[in-house]
C-alpha cells in the first residue's frame, strides 16, 4: 500500500510518497527550477522535518545553477568543501565522482567544523548501470530505538570529530588515488567537539551525532579503546536496516537530506563503472546538547568555509 503524506500549505499541496516507516520520501515531477515560491519551499520544508530524506525524481534541476538556486532557498550556503576543490567555476559545488573514490563509510557531512552544514543536496549527473545507490540512516530513529540506559549514558557524552581520521583500508580495496585524496582532504586539519546526542533545532528531537569523522580520536575523558568500543554500539544502531532508506539514481533526480539527523553511506556495488553526483550544502548553525551547550571548535578556523547560520 502507497502512503502518502501530504504538506498543505495556502496555495499548494505536496504529496510525498513514504519510502520507509522511520526515514524518506519521494515525489515525482514538481519541477524545481527557478525561483519557488514560499508556499512550496514551506512545504518541502516541513517534509524534510518529518521525513528526513527526500528523493525528487524528475525534478528538471540539469544543472549546476538550477541545483545552486534550489538549496538557496534553504539558507545561506558552504562553499563546496574545507579542503576538496570545487566544480571549476562553481564555488558551492563539489564534484562526487566515483574516480576519486567511493564515500563507503557512514558520516555526516563535514562534522570536523563547528557548523556543519544543515543539509545537503545531491544531484545526478552519470548513473551506472548498476548499483551505486546512496544509502541514508535516520540518527532520530536510532536514538529512539536505544535502551533507556543506554540512552542516558549517550546524553552526557561528547566527541571529537576530525577530518583527520583513520583511512585505513586493505589495499586490495584502496583506490588508486587514495594517497593524493587524502593529501588533500587533510591539507588543513580541523578538529571539533560535539555532542554525542544532538537537539535538531526546528523538530526538537534528539539524535545520535557521530559518524566517520567521529572515529579517530575519542570520547572525551574516555581512553581509544573504550571509545571505539561506545561508538561501535552506538553506530550499530543508526545503521539497523529498519532506520536506513535505499536510494537508487535515475537521471534528471535530487536527492536533500537533513544532516542534523541523518548519516549516509555511497556502497561501492558498480564495479568502477562512472557515477557523478554534484552535491551542495546549505550552512548550518552550531549543534548544541540537550542541556544547550554548543560544539567548541579545537583546531581550524573554518569561518571561510561557511556562516554560521540562522537557525531555519
Amino acid at each position: 500500500m502507497t502512503i502518502v503524506t501530504e504538506n498543505r500549505t495556502a496555495s499548494t499541496t505536496l504529496a510525498f510518497t513514504k519510502l520507509g516507516s522511520k526515514i524518506g520520501a519521494e515525489i515525482r515531477g514538481l519541477d524545481l527550477r527557478g525561483e519557488l515560491s514560499a508556499d512550496v519551499v514551506a512545504g518541502i520544508r516541513a517534509a524534510l522535518n518529518e521525513h528526513k530524506a527526500l528523493v525528487f525524481r524528475e525534478a528538471n534541476i540539469l544543472t549546476d545553477e538550477d541545483q545552486v538556486r534550489f538549496a538557496g532557498h534553504f539558507g545561506p550556503l558552504t562553499e563546496a568543501h574545507p579542503t576538496v576543490a570545487s566544480v571549476e567555476g562553481a564555488v558551492n559545488v563539489l564534484p562526487v565522482d566515483s574516480e576519486n573514490g567511493s564515500a563507503n563509510t557512514w558520516h555526516t557531512d563535514v562534522t570536523f567544523v563547528v557548523n556543519p552544514p544543515q543539509a545537503s543536496t545531491l544531484r545526478s549527473i552519470t548513473v551506472p548501470e548498476y548499483g551505486g545507490e546512496t544509502l541514508i540512516a535516520s540518527s532520530a530513529a536510532a536514538y529512539q530505538d536505544l535502551p533507556a540506559e543506554l540512552r542516558t549514558f549517550a546524553d552526557s557524552l561528547w566527541a571529537i570529530h576530525t577530518n583527520d581520521y583513520d583511512y585505513s583500508v586493505p589495499k586490495n580495496l584502496e583506490h588508486a588515488n587514495a594517497d593524493e585524496r587524502r593529501k588533500e582532504f587533510t591539507r588543513q586539519v580541523f578538529e571539533t567537539v560535539h555532542p554525542v546526542v544532538r537537539v535538531h533545532p526546528l523538530t526538537g528531537e534528539r539524535g545520535l551525532f557521530i559518524g566517520g569523522f567521529a572515529q579517530r580520536l575519542r570520547i572525551v575523558g574516555l581512553s581509544n579503546t573504550e571509545s571505539k568500543d561506545i561508538i561501535r554500539i552506538l553506530q550499530a544502531y543508526v545503521v539497523r536496516p529498519e532506520n536506513v532508506v535505499r536510494v537508487n539514481w535515475e537521471p534528471n533526480q535530487l536527492v536533500l537530506f537533513d544532516n542534523r539527523i541523518t548519516q549516509h553511506y555511497a556502497p561501492d556495488n558498480y564495479d568502477g563503472l562512472p557515477r557523478t553526483l554534484n552535491r551542495v550544502t546549505i550552512a548550518g548553525d552550531v549543534p548544541v546538547s540537550i542541556e544547550g551547550k554548543p560544539s567548541q571548535a579545537l583546531q581550524g578556523d573554518s569561518s571561510t568555509y561557511s556562516v554560521i547560520a540562522p537557525v531555519r
